[in-house]
């Protein structure tokens, strides 16, 4: 199927379903290897495609990760969570994943990934308001995330403060360079 880039711009984006797993774990890899490319080498895509960028059920399962379909195909996806992980694939995780206190702790925002032929198109902004409005009604006042040095400028175009800049280390000793970041609500 063939997508056509100037066929949407008012996105709406849906709940993901555990039948959309097989379109995320091919929308991920494609993603970052072709918007990270410009920040990140070869070696530290790879290293980071499945523990670092890659599906977390648990946000599925929760109702908190979105996607936007353009004629039936996943384009881009993205999410909150509830729970304590700051990022990561689930199957990069050892322990059970504990929720958050949304009187205490903030909120995660978690795995925005874009198909590289619809970048720069408003796909991102779209989730982020939904996943903001839907934290918002979970009574957090709060959100943090990690971000990639690609999606930093997104996160602070929504008002996302930068905490810290440090890197996530890999195998292989590589490691990931990327931005904390946080953003109180009234």
């Amino acid at each position: 199927m063939t997508v056509r880039p100037d066929t949407a711009t008012n996105w709406v984006p849906r709940l993901a379903r555990e039948q959309d797993i097989p379109a995320l774990e091919t929308l991920i890899p494609l993603s970052v290897r072709s918007l990270q490319a410009a920040y990140y080498s070869p070696e530290q895509m790879e290293a980071a495609i499945g523990p670092i960028f890659g599906v977390d059920r648990q946000l599925i399962r929760d109702g908190t990760y979105f996607v936007i379909e353009q004629d039936g195909q996943l384009i881009g996806c993205g999410g909150w969570s509830k729970r304590k992980s700051l990022f990561g694939s689930d199957t990069a995780r050892a322990a059970q994943d504990d929720a958050l206190d949304p009187a205490k702790e903030p909120a995660r925002i978690r795995a925005f990934f874009v198909h590289p032929t619809w970048a720069r198109r408003g796909l991102g902004r779209a989730i982020m308001i939904a996943c903001e409005q839907a934290l918002l009604e979970a009574r957090f006042r709060s959100v943090e995330l990690v971000a990639t040095l690609a999606g930093e400028p997104l996160y602070a175009a929504s008002g996302y403060t930068v905490v810290e800049r440090c890197a996530l280390p890999m195998a292989g000793g590589l490691s990931l360079p990327v931005v904390r970041m946080t953003k109180r609500f009234g």
